[in-house]
């Protein structure tokens, strides 16, 4: 990990930790995002660990939260603030998202809040959470920089989710059947 990407990830940890909390209710998004207890849960990109707290919380002591990001350096501070609570239902997984190493099929809801934009290949990406996500299950993401038709294009252009509803700025799919692109 380079000096820059350290300096990198304390900016955005600063931010999210500090100002990000003034502006952003995490239980509001991810109760849009469709958490429920009981649930297994992929955050892709937990970066800080802003979401993840909250979504473990959310989904409680039957449920799991996956956080997944590519940075070791969040990865870290999340294991290390897992620890801190006391958390049990939460596994960090250093990984890009379109190699997440989950089973096929056990995800209930994955989400990306903040990251669309910035994945490097975004339909391996969604290849990906078709193929860990249960039928039916739910990918909500958050709105990014891209524009709403961009966001929706991008998400269903291959067939693999179907666009369900926007709610607080959280647009929510569902997995089709569909296996291939």
């Amino acid at each position: 990990m380079s000096l820059y990407d350290r300096i990198h990830f304390k900016m955005i940890s600063f931010v999210h930790d500090t100002l990000y909390g003034l502006f952003v209710n995490p239980y509001k998004l991810l109760n849009a995002a469709g958490l429920k207890p009981g649930q297994k849960v992929l955050e892709v990109g937990c970066g800080p660990g802003f979401f993840t707290i909250p979504a473990a919380r959310i989904v409680g002591e039957k449920g799991r939260v996956y956080a997944l990001d590519i940075n070791p350096v969040a990865v870290e501070a999340v294991r290390r603030k897992i620890k801190e609570r006391g958390l049990k239902n939460v596994e960090v997984i250093l990984a890009d998202a379109s190699k997440t190493g989950l089973p096929e099929e056990s995800i209930d809801v994955a989400f990306l809040f903040g990251v669309i934009h910035a994945l490097n290949d975004v339909d391996a990406v969604m290849q990906e959470m078709h193929r860990v996500l249960k039928a039916r299950g739910v990918l909500s993401i958050q709105k990014s920089w891209w524009s709403e038709k961009k966001l929706l294009d991008t998400v269903t252009k291959n067939g693999l989710f179907s666009f369900k509803e926007k709610t607080s700025g959280v647009f929510k799919f569902e997995k089709s059947q569909k296996t291939s692109a």
